[in-house]
């Protein structure tokens, strides 16, 4: 990206505080986020609290790690959400946080040709199948769709959930950006 995904300017504040934000507005619970040990971080939200990855550079399923461990007992579910979303909705998320079945594990958007376990509800009981998943040296979260119950979702299923259809028609909150152009396709 040549830059901290995290404080790239998204309409005049840090991306990592938006999407705070997003989250703030769909969830009634904790918002948690995550950083590398040695990364600094933007000024986040008031509420919004801050923990770090036990060990730097181990991937995605690392940070889902730091905050499922700093989140605790506080939820039973999450909505796990990179940085790199600024088009993330808070309808969308509410909407996936709601569709969390009693038997799944993971909700997972499968949409617009890929899957999506960083943009997705998770249950804070999947805690140590991940932590066992480090220790044998996975790095992705995807190792775990078939580890635990993971409820696929595509994209019919995606705008058949309350008020996604009206909030996101073209489900931009899958939509992340890797790249500078990337990044500047997404800017409104």
């Amino acid at each position: 990206m040549g830059a901290a995904k995290a404080d790239l300017d998204w309409r005049g504040e840090p991306l990592a505080a938006h999407i705070a934000r997003v989250l703030q507005t769909a969830v009634t619970g904790p918002v948690i986020a995550v950083a590398a040990p040695d990364q600094v971080v933007p000024v986040l939200p008031a509420g919004v609290e801050l923990t770090r990855d036990r060990v730097a550079e181990q991937g995605p399923l690392r940070g889902v790690e730091a905050g499922l461990l700093a989140l605790g007992d506080r939820a039973d579910a999450v909505f796990v959400a990179s940085v790199d979303a600024p088009l993330l909705h808070p309808v969308f998320v509410a909407a996936l946080l709601d569709a969390l079945g009693p038997d799944d594990d993971l909700l997972v958007p499968a949409a617009q040709g890929f899957r999506h376990p960083l943009t997705a509800a998770w249950r804070t009981s999947t805690l140590p199948v991940v932590t066992a998943a480090l220790a044998e040296g996975v790095a992705g979260p995807g190792y775990l769709f078939d580890r635990v119950q993971t409820r696929f979702l595509d994209e019919a299923a995606l705008l058949a959930l309350p008020g996604v259809r009206d909030a996101d028609p073209r489900l931009d909150s899958l939509r992340n950006a890797n790249t500078p152009e990337e990044f500047a396709a997404l800017v409104p």
